[in-house]
């Protein structure tokens, strides 16, 4: 659901004043624990630590960005991948094919 027109977006002041201490592309990273922060234009070019819950993932702003909020390109959870019978098999095949690469070039 989208935030009210009236109310315009949000966006953390203690953030903002973050962002004006510092200078765009500095090295610094701006750690942050407000993922539903707006993306605002003044934000373009900054690093922000983004917490996922256990750790600070590093968002470099750019200009596709803005709108969207911090979280976004922060997950919180890993993917470890689908699996199964079929996944593990196609797996081993995967595999059984890069050993099978490895022993042409040794042997050449």
């Amino acid at each position: 659901m989208a935030r009210s027109l009236k109310k315009g977006p949000f966006v953390d002041q203690k953030l903002l004043e973050k962002i004006k201490k510092l200078k765009p592309d500095e090295k610094a990273v701006i750690k942050t624990w407000s993922r539903a922060c707006t993306i605002t234009p003044e934000m373009v070019g900054f690093t922000f630590g983004v917490h996922n819950g256990r750790e600070f993932i590093p968002v470099k702003v750019t200009e596709d960005m803005v709108g969207h909020r911090l979280g976004e390109f922060s997950p919180t959870t890993k993917f470890s991948r689908h699996g199964g019978r079929m996944q593990r098999e196609l797996e081993a095949k995967a595999t059984t094919q890069e050993d099978e690469k490895l022993r042409k070039v040794t042997t050449q």
